[in-house]
């Protein structure tokens, strides 16, 4: 069963290759995460769920040794993923924005 930050990807991959516009598919990814992060501190302002400082906080210690390489908001399944990497593998970590849980990893 895939996650949901995966199934957004997916369906974000999914439109580009049908639409054969790489321009017209990142102009929309692009906007559309620029409005995720606005979310994400619109939430965490309300209290709706955790900071991404607070999430950072939680998970980075969890993975010494690796290279921390940023996030990414998902404001429909209301999740980060951040990403790592080590010895030259990525590895991606998704942690549910309201509790801090993670629910997903992958290589």
């Amino acid at each position: 069963m895939m996650n949901p930050v995966s199934a957004r990807l997916a369906a974000v991959l999914a439109a580009l290759a049908l639409s054969g516009g790489v321009a017209t598919v990142t102009g929309a990814a692009q906007e559309q995460s620029l409005s995720d992060q606005g979310e994400a501190r619109r939430e965490a302002q309300a209290g709706t769920q955790l900071s991404l400082r607070e999430i950072e906080r939680r998970i980075l210690p969890q993975m010494r040794g690796a290279e921390y390489l940023g996030p990414a908001y998902d404001s429909v399944a209301r999740a980060y993923r951040l990403k790592f990497i080590r010895e030259g593998r990525v590895t991606y970590i998704d942690v549910d924005a309201r509790t801090g849980r993670v629910i997903g990893r992958s290589h």
